[in-house]
């Protein structure tokens, strides 16, 4: 077994042993890949049994990536990352000949740091990024994906309800010609209210990304690394990773994949932050708010206009003006509301050009933890 520049070059005749949180006794490669393959999730996807059959056929087709990074943002998993790190290191094995898995700490405040400093020195193709503060999951993936050195690089979460037992379906559907596919859950095992609130955010990246493509967004992505080159210069703070890639492909896929229960610990999105991460998509990178603005400018004038023939119309039949104070201020409303929501929008837009030339970073890396050391 071997370091590459891409991480652990995958074994063969002989078993690699390793100790896990939770586990009392040391497990073999082929015993990890047991496990794994017991879920019957696992057994669906792979209908001729756990192992070598199916994986071996799939990874022998021709423009099968060879190698693969898994980028994990972390935040507050000490209780998942290390069973997430059993199960990936089961399928990781099976279809690439090199990968690494970066688990990006994105300012945890609770034994996630040691969790991952224990893991980079027990794996060898692990890298542990710690950054200085919590910029959020799309600035920590965008992190892990500017580190990756593999040619595919999947995204997925730290908390278990993205099985990585379906990378190898993902991957498969990248080899047939695809930039970015997508794992889009059969059924999300979320609360209402994120329910609603990740629905919202669909709405927000269709006016972005468009709505065939923003149907099937989610957090489980396979990429190919090359992607990554048409936004290498991105610089701002406001970060989605989703519209990121679409300034490097038009190539997208998904297909439905399981998405099972949260394994420990609550959900870190709420309805504000989700509400925020989509006003920043549409403002950060759509002009809809500004086209909107204008037409609403546009619909008060010609209303305006309207009015104003009504009133000259009724002086010259009637000889009277339109009477009353209601009348008046109705409309001083109406024309005040729609300037004031105009303000504000370009508002907005002035805001992220002072941030843009204030050049704020995406992210800081406080350290990277590589083979057990400080690199």
């Amino acid at each position: 077994m071997s370091r590459t520049s891409c991480g652990l070059e995958r074994t063969t005749g002989r078993a690699a042993s390793f100790r896990n949180v939770g586990w009392r006794t040391p497990l073999t490669i082929a015993q990890a890949r047991r496990k794994s393959c017991a879920d019957p999730l696992y057994s669906r996807l792979v209908p001729n049994g756990p192992g070598a059959t199916f994986i071996d056929k799939i990874v022998s087709q021709n423009n099968w990536p060879s190698s693969v990074s898994v980028v994990v943002p972390v935040f507050n998993a000490a209780e998942t990352v290390s069973e997430l790190l059993v199960r990936l290191d089961a399928v990781l094995r099976g279809i690439a000949t090199r990968f690494e898995v970066i688990l990006v700490n994105d300012g945890s405040t609770d034994n996630t740091t040691t969790a991952i400093e224990a893991l980079v020195a027990q794996y060898p193709y692990v890298r542990g990024v710690d950054l200085m503060r919590n910029y959020g999951q799309h600035n920590a993936l965008l992190c892990g994906v500017r580190l990756a050195e593999c040619e595919v690089i999947v995204t997925i979460d730290d908390d278990l309800q993205n099985p990585p037992e379906e990378i190898p379906r993902l991957v498969a559907k990248l080899a047939e010609g695809y930039d970015v596919v997508y794992g889009t859950p059969n059924a999300q095992q979320h609360e209402l209210w994120r329910v609603i609130a990740s629905r919202i955010t669909r709405m927000a990246l269709q006016q972005v990304l468009g709505a065939e493509t923003a149907r099937h967004v989610s957090a489980f992505r396979a990429i190919r690394t090359s992607v990554r080159d048409g936004f290498i210069g991105y610089r701002s703070s406001f970060v989605s990773i989703d519209v990121l890639l679409t300034w490097g492909t038009s190539r997208f896929a998904a297909i439905p994949v399981a998405h099972a229960p949260r394994a420990a610990g609550v959900s870190h999105y709420t309805v504000r932050k989700l509400l925020i991460h989509s006003l920043n998509m549409v403002t950060g990178f759509s002009t809809t708010p500004l086209q909107v603005a204008s037409l609403l400018g546009f619909s008060a004038t010609a209303f305006g206009f309207c009015i104003l023939l009504y009133v000259l119309g009724r002086y010259v039949m009637q000889g009277t003006s339109v009477p009353g104070f209601p009348f008046l201020a109705s409309l001083i409303s109406i024309f005040s509301g729609v300037q004031l929501f105009t303000i504000g929008v370009i508002g907005e837009y002035l805001a992220r050009m002072h941030f843009r030339m204030l050049e704020r970073p995406a992210y800081a890396v406080r350290r990277v933890v590589d083979g057990g050391k400080p690199a």
